[in-house]
């Protein structure tokens, strides 16, 4: 487990660290604009908005805020027009980062981005440059206690599903991205319902940091990103020590 999955470790361990609610359907309202304004604003023809509308609901989203972003981004409702951008860059360590965005001033967020990496010892990159080291998957993110492993199997491998890791409060399910909307389909009819569901990028190479100062400023830089306004997420190929982040969260 590296990068973006050891993130959401960390943060259901430090508490204080979990985007408050406010800024979390912030960044589900412009996932949702963002998808209506390139696929159209039918959940049943744009399988990118349906996604995100299941997220947005698994978090309790009111349907009023979910149908208001979707008119924005249809330009049915005045708001802001928002655009995305994807950013790459280096954390302390050689640690390779992704960043997607959604944004009305590219201009903004990438001078944004680049005090951030710059003020936690990381750099901006060209285009190109880490984004080899990853491939893009359907992760699926379920509470343990909504079924059985067995029968989370069952639903859904033949939709697709390629791998189930098992951790302590959640099963990760991953799937090829041609059979994302395939497994998220086959869940729904079983009746169970993911904390999250989203295409994601998955390391390919991983970078172990095993010096704590490093595990500390990669941190530091990974949560920095996070709470940006704009960022919606952020991917990375670290890989701290269970033992280490222990420490560090302490």
């Amino acid at each position: 487990m590296a990068g973006h999955s050891k993130w959401s470790k960390v943060k259901r361990i430090k508490g204080p660290l979990d985007v408050k609610r406010g800024a979390m359907f912030s960044k589900l309202v412009k996932e949702i604009s963002v998808a209506a304004r390139v696929g159209g604003g039918d959940p049943e023809g744009n399988p990118r908005l349906r996604s995100v509308i299941e997220t947005a609901r698994a978090q309790n989203m009111p349907k009023d805020n979910i149908e208001r972003a979707i008119k924005k981004g249809t330009g049915e409702l005045e708001g802001a027009h928002f655009e995305e951008a994807t950013y790459e860059g280096y954390a302390p360590g050689g640690v390779a980062v992704i960043v997607e965005a959604a944004t009305d001033n590219k201009n903004r967020t990438a001078a944004d981005l680049r005090s951030i990496f710059s003020k936690n010892h990381g750099s901006i990159a060209a285009p190109g440059s880490v984004s080899y080291m990853f491939h893009k998957k359907g992760q699926f993110v379920i509470p343990r206690g909504a079924t059985e492993e067995e029968r989370l199997l069952e639903l859904t491998l033949d939709a697709g599903a390629e791998d189930l890791q098992a951790e302590a409060e959640y099963f990760v399910l991953t799937a090829p991205p041609d059979r994302f909307y395939a497994v998220g389909e086959a869940l729904k009819k079983g009746g169970v319902t993911p904390e999250s569901q989203k295409l994601t990028f998955v390391p390919d190479i991983t970078v172990a940091v095993n010096d704590e100062p490093t595990a500390a400023q990669v941190l530091r830089l990974y949560e920095a990103l996070d709470e940006h306004e704009d960022i919606q997420h952020v991917y990375s190929n670290f890989d701290i020590p269970e033992d280490l982040l222990a420490r560090l969260e302490t």
